[in-house]
């Protein structure tokens, strides 16, 4: 990621990523929309849809796990973000969100969060 791009702030401060993580949120937001962006390849406006929606919040749980055994912010955030990426859209998921099979997890959902997101601004 380029280091002068301009990381959006959430629009879900109560609830989404930010809101699960606490008194963290304002640390973990920027390591988390790195870390998201550089592994999906995808832009930080898809990457903060995700990070605000539903499946930001199971990210977050993923993140506050890691923290929970010991890891610091950044590692648990990496940790939890690797994993993501290992998983892939099974068949059930692909029918359930549209979001082709076999694709990395984590990709698969920043992609179809930003979809989601512009479908309601339409």
């Amino acid at each position: 990621m380029n280091t002068t791009t301009q990381i959006p702030a959430t629009q879900n401060e109560s609830w989404g990523f930010y809101g699960t993580m606490n008194e963290q949120a304002e640390a973990a937001w920027p390591l988390a929309m790195t870390a998201i962006s550089d592994a999906t390849g995808q832009p930080l406006e898809s990457v903060r849809a995700f990070l605000d929606s539903r499946h930001g919040r199971h990210f977050a749980d993923d993140v506050q796990n890691g923290l929970y055994t010991g890891a610091t912010l950044a590692d648990a955030i990496n940790a939890a973000t690797q994993r993501w990426m290992g998983w892939t859209i099974g068949r059930s998921t692909s029918k359930r969100f549209g979001i082709p099979k076999g694709l990395p997890y984590l990709t698969g959902f920043v992609i179809h969060c930003e979809i989601v997101e512009e479908s309601l601004a339409a």
